[in-house]
């Protein structure tokens, strides 16, 4: 899920002999948790279903928020009163947080991924997948793939890996009649080019080079994996081969600002390389300490 969240307010401490800010924000709030620890009001209206408690979400610590969340729409923005009880308890969270604090919450609900589907989806054979039209196929991967961008964002990208993958095998398996053949081809593109730059990110830029190519036979011209396979190669100190990639990918894009500082960088890698060769042949050929040089019996 995407979503923001401002840094809480400090309202009061629960056992301060007044409450009054406290009550005045709280008069005209809804009760989410049934004993007015969680109080709710909605600043933006959203739109479309709830959050459904087996959506992805954002790394939730306060059992306050999970609630709140559970009440959005997407496009939402609301503010939350959480209790202690809901928020940070007795132990507070110092310096910002005091011990035993009602604390205010703004909460905007960008997105959220409702994994249900997909997962039980995914959990059926082969056989009984076959059985479903390829829209759902589609959309499943789809969703796999949102997740993967979803875990990719928080630099997870070992788990990102694992959803991708996921969409490009139903992807893999699932025939299609010649008339929908370029919907499965056009959402292989997406996993392929996700992929490999999900390797690059895990340093396995021979992995990264492998799928950036599957992404090219689908689309020769795409500059996204033209651009990945350059870097791949120029990770793994092939020079030739990045510039090959990078120079068809700035045909394609020709004042991208990324693939033209890549081919900076390759040139000058590729002068310290040709540097260090002809520093190497040097040292193998000159004179030795009486006249001889090396390799000389």
């Amino acid at each position: 899920m995407g979503g923001s969240a401002r840094n809480p307010g400090v309202l009061q401490r629960d056992d301060a002999p007044s409450q009054s800010p406290y009550q005045r924000l709280s008069q005209r709030m809804l009760d989410l948790s049934g004993d007015r620890g969680v109080l709710k009001d909605v600043i933006r209206e959203g739109s479309g279903e709830l959050v459904t408690p087996d959506a992805t979400v954002l790394d939730i610590t306060l059992w306050g928020m999970e609630l709140g969340l559970l009440s959005m729409r997407r496009g939402e923005l609301a503010r939350f009163l959480f209790k202690p009880t809901y928020a940070y308890g007795m132990l507070g969270c110092p310096p910002l947080i005091p011990p035993n604090t009602t604390v205010l919450f703004e909460i905007e609900l960008l997105d959220f991924l409702d994994s249900a589907e997909s997962d039980k989806f995914c959990a059926l054979s082969a056989e009984e997948q076959d059985q479903f039209p390829l829209q759902k196929v589609l959309k499943v991967a789809a969703t796999e793939r949102e997740f993967g961008n979803y875990l990719f964002r928080q630099n997870r990208f070992y788990d990102a890996k694992v959803r991708y993958k996921r969409a490009l095998w139903l992807l893999h398996r699932r025939s299609a009649p010649p008339e929908e053949r370029h919907l499965v081809e056009t959402a292989k593109l997406l996993v392929l080019l996700n992929l490999s730059f999900t390797y690059l990110k895990l340093e396995r830029p021979a992995v990264a080079l492998r799928y950036g190519e599957q992404a090219l036979i689908i689309d020769q011209k795409n500059t996204k994996a033209l651009f990945r396979c350059g870097q791949a190669c120029l990770l793994m100190t092939e020079y030739q081969k990045a510039r090959d990639f990078l120079v068809r990918a700035q045909k394609e894009q020709p004042f991208n600002h990324d693939i033209n500082n890549e081919l900076k960088k390759l040139a000058s890698y590729y002068r310290d390389y040709m540097g260090k060769e002809k520093e190497m042949c040097h040292r193998m050929f000159a004179p030795g300490e009486h006249g001889s040089t090396v390799g000389e019996n």
